[in-house]
Formats: C-alpha cells, sequence, structure tokens
C-alpha cells in the first residue's frame, strides 16, 4: 500500500484528506468522529469575535436530478464561546496527537490577531489558517474577503501572523478577484507557509418566484452568500494551476473546492495540491465518505507505481500551457460504436444545432439495424467532444486521433516561423 501520509506547508496528517473550515468541523465532538472515520486533519471552524449567525442560511442548486451539484451559504463564522472552542481543540489534539487540527482563524485588529494566534496555539493548534475569502457578512466588516481582495493587506495582516505564531501559517484566499497569482504572491511575501484556495463564491443561488425572495430566505430578506460544492470544482482547478505554474509562486498549496471523491482530489494533487479539504460533500453524505477517498486515492497510486503523495502533486502543471502553445495540427474525429449505440440521436441534434453538423441520421435504406446508428462525416468533423458529452452510453463515441501529414504547428509558430497550418474544416 503506498504511503498517504502528507506534509503541507509543514502540517503533517496521515493522509491528504481534511475537513474544511465549515460546519463540519464546528465542535471538538464533530471533528473527533471525523477522524475516527478516516479523516486526515480538520480545518476548524472559524474562530474570532463569536456572532448570532441567521435562519435560515444554506440553500442549492439541484440539476437533472443532481442533488445539489451547487451549494450556497449565509453562514458567518463560529457562534460559540471561544474559551469553549479553545478547551474542546485542546482536548481533540491530545486524543488525536498525530490528525492535523488546523484552526481557522479571523478578528479586525493586530492585538486581535496576536492575542487569537497565541490562544490558538496554546490550544494545541498544528497550524493557523487566515480566513481572508468569506464573501458574505464578515467583508461588510472589513474582514474576510475585503482583506483578500487587497494584496497590500492580505500581506500585512499576514506578516502580523508569521510574526506571533511558531506553527505554520496557511492563507486562505477568495476567488473574488480577477486573477488569483497577486493574492497569492503577496501571502508569499508577507511570509506564509503556505495557501489554501478556494474560498467561496460570492452569489445568489435562486430566488423564490412565489414570494419574491431571493433564497436561502430570512424571513422576508436574503443576501448574497458563498457559492460551493461540485459546480465549483472547475475554478477551483484553475485558481490552483494559475499558481502552480507560476514561476514566481513556490508555496505548498492546500486545496479545496468542489471535491467530493478521491477523483476530484486526485485531479487537485495533480495540478499541485498537497493535501485537499471537503465541506459541501460532508454536510451532503456525512464523514463516511473519507473511507472511499482513502481506498480509491490508495489504489489510484499503487496503479501508477507511485509510492508517495510527493511523486504525484503538480504532475499534471507542465501540461497546462498557454492557449498560443497549443497544437493546432493535432487531430481528432468522432467514431461511434455501432454495437453500443441506442439510437437515441441525441449526438445528431446536439452536432447540428450546437456544434458543426457533421453528424447525420443513417439513411432509410442501410438496413434496420443500422438505421439507429448515426453517421459522422469525418471530413466535416472538428473534433469538438460535444457528441461524447451529451451521449448516454459510456463508451459509445471516442475521440481518435487521425494523421492528416502535417507537423506539430502552435499559433505562435505559425505567427513566428510561418510554420504551415492544417486546413480549416467546417467550410460547407
Amino acid at each position: 500500500m503506498p504511503d498517504l501520509s502528507t506534509n503541507c506547508a509543514g502540517i503533517r496528517s496521515p493522509n491528504p484528506f481534511w475537513l474544511a473550515s465549515a460546519p463540519p468541523a464546528n465542535s471538538g465532538a464533530q471533528v473527533q468522529r471525523a477522524f475516527d472515520a478516516g479523516w486526515g486533519g480538520a480545518v476548524w471552524k472559524t474562530l474570532g469575535v463569536p456572532i448570532q449567525n441567521v435562519s435560515s442560511r444554506f440553500g442549492a442548486i439541484n440539476y437533472s436530478g443532481t442533488r445539489a451539484i451547487g451549494f450556497n451559504n449565509i453562514e458567518l463564522i463560529t457562534d460559540r464561546p471561544l474559551e469553549v472552542n479553545f478547551r474542546e481543540i485542546y482536548e481533540t489534539k491530545k486524543k488525536y496527537p498525530k490528525h492535523a487540527v488546523v484552526v481557522s482563524l479571523m478578528v479586525e485588529t493586530q492585538e486581535e490577531w496576536k492575542d487569537i494566534i497565541k490562544r490558538s496555539i496554546d490550544a494545541g493548534a498544528d497550524g493557523l489558517e487566515l480566513n481572508f475569502g468569506c464573501p458574505h457578512g464578515m467583508c461588510e466588516r472589513g474582514m474576510g474577503s475585503a482583506v483578500g481582495q487587497e494584496p497590500k493587506v492580505n500581506e500585512r495582516i499576514t506578516a502580523w501572523a508569521v510574526e506571533y505564531s511558531t506553527v505554520p501559517v496557511l492563507v486562505k484566499l477568495t476567488p473574488n478577484v480577477s486573477d488569483i497569482l497577486p493574492h497569492g504572491l503577496a501571502a508569499q511575501r508577507g511570509g506564509a507557509h503556505g495557501v489554501s484556495l478556494i474560498n467561496t463564491i460570492k452569489s445568489i443561488v435562486s430566488v423564490d418566484i412565489d414570494r419574491f425572495v431571493p433564497e436561502p430566505r430570512v424571513g422576508s430578506q436574503s443576501t448574497n452568500g458563498g457559492y460551493c460544492g461540485a459546480a465549483v470544482k472547475p475554478i477551483a482547478l484553475h485558481m490552483l494551476a494559475r499558481l502552480s505554474r507560476s514561476e514566481d509562486f513556490d508555496l505548498p498549496v492546500s486545496g479545496i473546492g468542489g471535491i467530493t471523491n478521491w477523483r476530484d482530489a486526485v485531479e487537485f494533487m495533480l495540478l499541485g495540491a498537497s493535501s485537499v479539504q471537503v465541506c459541501t460533500e460532508v454536510m451532503l453524505k456525512g464523514y463516511r465518505i473519507v473511507e472511499d477517498m482513502i481506498e480509491g486515492l490508495g489504489e489510484y497510486m499503487a496503479s501508477h507505481g507511485f509510492q508517495t503523495l510527493d511523486q504525484l502533486v503538480g504532475k499534471a502543471v507542465p501540461a497546462y500551457s498557454e492557449w498560443g502553445d497549443l497544437d493546432l495540427n493535432y487531430e481528432t474525429v468522432a467514431k461511434i460504436d455501432d454495437k453500443k449505440c441506442i439510437g437515441c440521436q441525441l449526438c445528431v441534434v446536439a452536432c447540428h444545432d450546437g456544434a458543426h453538423q457533421c453528424i447525420h441520421p443513417a439513411k432509410e435504406e442501410a438496413g434496420a439495424s443500422a438505421t439507429r446508428v448515426p453517421v459522422v462525416d469525418e471530413a466535416e468533423c472538428v473534433g469538438c467532444n460535444l457528441c461524447q458529452i451529451v451521449c448516454p452510453v459510456p463508451g459509445c463515441i471516442s475521440l481518435v486521433a487521425v494523421d492528416n501529414g502535417f507537423a506539430p504547428a502552435s499559433w505562435n509558430q505559425h505567427v513566428t516561423t510561418g510554420a504551415k497550418l492544417r486546413p480549416k474544416k467546417g467550410a460547407h
């Protein structure tokens, strides 16, 4: 069995799966049950001046029968006394010395940062996570994403935390920015030992069309919240890769955003994350999902010859390039497996209305068995992938590379050296 233990910015845990700072890590009893289930670490629900939360506070996007593909919350930081939180942190760390207990923090003044950092470390925290990402409630008070969106403020408060801390400091970055790199570099300049990303995305999840109030509803009003869940994974992966491929950024990353299973976790690791944090999927399905994550990750590593996590972290980063560097002469065409095709014609509709009009119904005279299988006009197929995406039968449609006789050439090569590009398709 491969070694799943990880060291993320100096914070060690028996596996890379951590609870994110959220309701699943709200109390000692919860975190301890999570550790019993197999979680390697937990980031305690954000501590600061305790607040009064609202009711209700969660909303969701359901799509095509999938329960809560997107999740929204307007919940804020801890609403429990700090003394209770610190006592439970101490008890949890004492009982589970090999598990990572990271404490998320959010306060305003320099003195408050100094005080709460000392108390967190005294309670046994293995690391600190500075919450510079909360996109609602706290940002109106000058905290959360109000800090995360200002690189100079990010750098200054990070420097305070690093000065006062004797344990590693992670900066949790907000995705509510146009480019994540300046904010990661600000944390790096401030002396952070690592970053975690992404926090939730500012959003309104839906509107009650009978009451005329956005959701989740608090009486007759609502507000914007933080969007998370499976739907945000592509955004999180992009921001992670943006940092990982930068020559200027050189900090470990704890990846967050839409992780629902071991495959998602592997994708984050391949793009540079050395630990992953999960919230929404735990809220929907419970702590035991980590069992499949651990088993799946171990089997994946074994099947690819990885003995340690370090061997796979960042392995996909070199393959992430600018559009202008992609090989424009690489060509694929769609192939339909007539033994698997059920004749639903979804690929025909999608190709004709949404793509390049190169998949057509079979002609009647082809015979009853053959008429169910659409025909691909390979001379016109641009290999866009839409047919494969809409096909309901796994493995029925594949995109196959073809040898067109043209040497590899990117747009940048074409512009600078005159490299020859293959003729465009779809001229009909």
